[in-house]
């Protein structure tokens, strides 16, 4: 009657054991390391830097305790060091940023130090790792970043300027050249008529413009800006694209819970909770790039000549540089960036597939006709540098859709279409603050709410014990293995536990202990109707299921509309909820009905149950 066949047990079973493997890391602490990852996109960090990190480390004779390379998210890796002390650390950090270094204005690499956690290469081979804490519990990176509002403008307005030239080519309206001055343009005339018609045209085609009639005699011209309403609304739009661009990189890199907020009208925080290495923070932030794509200056490159260009370099497959001349009018920019992704050509060759939007997509398509066999660049502005990632020959006109070919490989191709997709920032941005903070409620009150944890559960395993005897140490069993499942299942999902999340875990020991009361108490009730000790335990649990299933079904529907409908402090509570819901279910029916199966099922002759005083009415005893 209270047994479970093989295969349940063998199933309590291995997830205790997947529980105990998976909560161990967190146990274990850190260690010191120092960390190199790439500062540049065009810089890939692979084993052979490993190897050379290995060299540099081997010739200073600093001893270290393993190198690690690891992959922060798709396409983008780092290699660490940990080693034994803070000493050592330190001076490996100075030997391998003088090394790998030598330019600190234009670095290839960051070196930094950073922590490691000391889990045990066997837990590590099965991908156990230790929960991130949140920045009200560990702290984390802090950023304030502030885009600069006029180079959003200025883009804006540079595009535009390659639009007004192609309606007035469309339209054979001669003028004597579109130039731009800061955030507005000139368009040159030489005769009255000309510029009454351009106006017209250019009032048609643009009614956010404000257009001005300037000069005399053969000097006419019409300048050009944007109203203050289109102004504000580029301005909010290139805010907005970063934020959701930022998004985008950490999403992919796979940061557990970032906080990206703006704050004023062009400023933007960002915090990462869990971690305390400004590196690495650098590392996924630091590509604030934007992109841009222009053509190549043919004849400058001939003559040699680059005064007059744009001069960007181009890292070659050996990891040379070599100088690439580029006109200065841009043809499209990142914000009109739509996609980007690996694909193959006609001939089944890896290639880069590129969706721009209308307004780039008609830009690209003059810039195409006119300029066939020629080259285009898509450059990548990092740090006010830019750097050419493609430079392919237009062979044929098009327009919001077109193809990068090459000599690429597969993994070339999708790194090249991630360094597209994630750098197309509306704006470039400057990190203006930067910090690693502490703890922002202090040690000493991140200790009370750990104690105040293990108080509650210290406090209702003895309630327990001493008040259901057998049964009591068996709920008590139960509740730690509930404790456990659900810190290994934050640690499995690599999750944030936050101030709050330990609230959630002190609530789920409530609702977890009130689930194995409604058990006990069944059990009670049916020992004093007169069930058999063998059928009171199945009935008892059997009947206390229903209300048990209910009471976390309401409870985890209140969970999820928090999960969705929160955020930051609240979904970190949501979070531990809702899984400490399951947990507790799952150890409050299963884990203890298996112990107590394990501990009465065999037994035929069972006169009385360890579980509290059972009064029964109209009598002075009690059965225990």
């Amino acid at each position: 009657m209270n047994r479970y066949p093989l295969w349940k047990y063998l199933f309590i079973a291995v997830a205790l054991l997947i529980g105990v493997t998976y909560t161990l890391p967190n146990f274990f602490g850190e260690s010191p390391a120092v960390q190199v990852s790439s500062a540049k996109a065009t810089v890939r960090v692979d084993q052979a830097l490993l190897t050379r990190v290995e060299a540099l480390l081997k010739e200073a004779n600093i001893a270290h305790d393993g190198m690690f390379f690891d992959a922060l998210g798709p396409n983008n890796f780092t290699v660490r060091a940990r080693f034994a002390d803070t000493d050592s650390q330190l001076l490996a950090r100075d030997v391998l940023q003088r090394a790998l270094v030598p330019n600190a204005d234009d670095p290839d690499y960051i070196v930094a130090l950073n922590l490691l956690p000391r889990t045990p290469a066997w837990l590590l081979s099965v991908n156990a790792l230790p929960m991130y804490l949140g920045l009200d519990l560990r702290g984390g990176v802090h950023f304030l970043m502030q885009v600069d509002m006029e180079q959003a403008l200025e883009r804006r307005v540079e595009t535009l300027a390659a639009e007004l030239r192609a309606l007035l080519r469309e339209q054979d309206i001669r003028h004597a050249g579109v130039t731009r001055s800061g955030a507005s343009l000139e368009v040159r005339f030489r005769d009255e008529a000309t510029r009454a018609q351009a106006q017209d045209a250019i009032r048609t085609f643009n009614r956010d413009l404000v257009i001005r009639e300037e000069g005399a005699a053969d000097d006419l011209r019409l300048a050009v800006t944007l109203n203050a309403t289109a102004a504000r609304e580029i301005q909010a739009k290139a805010l907005k694209q970063n934020i959701t661009t930022l998004h985008n990189r950490i999403n992919e890199l796979g940061v557990a819970e970032p906080v990206i907020q703006q704050q004023g009208a062009d400023r933007v925080v960002v915090q990462l909770p869990g971690v305390q290495d400004v590196a690495r923070a650098k590392q996924i932030l630091g590509r604030t790039a934007t992109l841009e794509i222009r053509l190549v200056d043919e004849e400058a490159m001939a003559s040699g000549n680059l005064a007059g260009a744009v001069v960007v370099p181009e890292r070659q497959r050996d990891g040379t540089v070599v100088p690439v001349a580029l006109r200065r009018q841009v043809v499209a920019t990142g914000d009109q960036l739509v996609d980007a992704g690996a694909t193959f050509d006609q001939n089944q060759q890896p290639a880069v597939s590129v969706t721009l939007d209308a307004r780039g997509g008609a830009a690209m398509k003059v810039a195409t006709r006119e300029n066939l066999k020629k080259r285009m660049a898509i450059v990548l502005y990092e740090r006010g540098r830019g750097e050419a990632i493609s430079v392919a020959t237009i062979q044929g006109e098009f327009s919001n859709r077109f193809q990068i070919t090459g000599r690429f490989t597969t993994q070339e191709t999708n790194d090249l279409a991630l360094l597209i997709r994630s750098g197309a920032l509306a704006a470039p941005m400057e990190i203006i603050e930067e910090r690693t903070i502490g703890p922002s409620l202090g040690k000493e009150n991140i200790e009370r709410g750990f104690n105040s944890t293990i108080a509650g559960f210290i406090v209702i395993v003895l309630f327990m014990a001493v008040y259901y005897r057998g049964f009591g140490v068996i709920s008590a069993i139960a509740l730690t293995a509930n404790v456990m499942l659900l810190i290994a299942l934050l640690s499995m999902l690599q999750a944030t536990l936050t101030l709050p999340g330990i609230a959630a875990i002190a609530l789920t020991l409530g609702m977890a202990i009130d689930a194995n009361v409604l058990i006990n108490e069944r059990i009670r009730e049916e020992l004093r109707n007169g069930r058999p000790p063998q059928q009171a335990i199945s009935e008892g649990y059997d009947k206390a299921f229903a209300t048990i299933l209910d009471s976390n079904i309401t409870t985890l529907i209140a969970g999820v509309a928090l999960l969705l409908f929160g955020s930051g402090p609240v979904r970190g509570f949501a979070v531990v909820h809702c899984l400490g819901i399951l947990t507790s279910i799952f150890t409050a029916v299963f884990v203890s009905r298996a112990i107590v199966n394990l501990v009465y099922g065999s037994r035929r002759k069972l006169s009385a149950l360890s579980i509290g005083a059972v009064w029964k009415p109209g009598t002075a005893g009690s059965v225990k």
